[in-house]
């Protein structure tokens, strides 16, 4: 299933062979991308006018106002796990959107679940050790980045880790997301019908380092439209987050005592001056 060198940890994978055929994918970019050709006065109805809003889209980030430079993206976000507690709240249009993306999201959170068993199994944890509240929730982001005439004056996405247990990305064929790697960016390329998989923050501290997630952002281009749709596997609200006993540490990390994952996500946010974000 992975493509990629299972001894570098911090790398970003690629999974090849997961189960999801190549048309679903290419029909769910396509819904995905039809958002943002709606016309502007059904996408107002979804801009972000207050933090209660289910299903938003914004520009930049979700601090627009207070922003010193902006990103180059829209952005289309809302919850997908458990599906039949979100799926009303979404977008009706277009008016495939609810049932084609429903139907996808149900078959990536299993595919975020086959990884997850893959990871446990890797670092000797028990089997299931995260079909629990570790994984109640699962967050849909979707990036349009049109082109911009000058792209050596802002990115799509900046310099970030993605504060979740795993994400999944589906890209179309247009390069940009990069990976920080000794001090340099390396352009992350495509593969066609493949998955990206960004270890996020969260498996970091569970597994006491030997899972190291990536830090990572999605540069701008001058004469390509992008869209990107992430797919983020993440605890509950009050889940209590801490690293697996299970787990030996060679390296005398320090006790770490254990926290609810929404006190992290505060302290995560505030500390990085950034919004919710995923891999790009």
């Amino acid at each position: 299933m992975f493509n990629g060198n299972p001894h570098d940890v911090s790398l970003i994978y690629q999974v090849i062979n997961h189960g999801i055929s190549l048309n679903e994918m290419k029909e769910t970019m396509r819904v995905f991308k039809e958002v943002f050709q709606m016309p502007h006065e059904y996408k107002y109805s979804l801009y972000l006018d207050d933090d209660l809003k289910t299903c938003k889209i914004f520009t930049s980030s979700l601090r627009y106002e207070t922003e010193k430079v902006h990103l180059w993206r829209d952005s289309l976000r809302h919850p997908s796990h458990p599906l039949e507690q979100w799926q009303h709240l979404w977008s009706e249009n277009p008016t495939t959107y609810r049932e084609c993306v429903g139907n996808f999201s149900i078959k990536i959170k299993d595919l975020g679940s086959r990884i997850l068993d893959l990871i446990s199994e890797g670092l000797g944890l028990k089997c299931g050790y995260f079909e629990n509240d570790l994984t109640e929730s699962m967050i849909i982001s979707v990036n349009h980045y049109p082109p911009c005439p000058k792209p050596s004056l802002t990115l799509s996405l900046t310099k970030h880790k993605d504060p979740y247990l795993i994400t999944i990305l589906m890209q179309d064929d247009v390069s940009a997301l990069q990976l920080l790697k000794d001090g340099k960016w390396i352009t992350f390329e495509p593969l066609p019908h493949a998955f990206v998989i960004n270890i996020g923050h969260l498996l970091e501290i569970i597994s006491k380092g030997k899972l190291i997630s990536a830090e990572h952002q999605a540069v701008t281009n001058s004469s390509h439209t992008r869209t990107s749709a992430a797919f983020s596997i993440a605890p509950s609200d009050d889940c209590l987050i801490e690293p697996a006993q299970d787990i030996s540490d060679e390296n005398d990390h320090p006790i770490l005592k254990s926290f609810k994952y929404k006190e992290f996500l505060k302290q995560f946010f505030n500390s990085h001056h950034m919004v919710t974000q995923t891999c790009s």
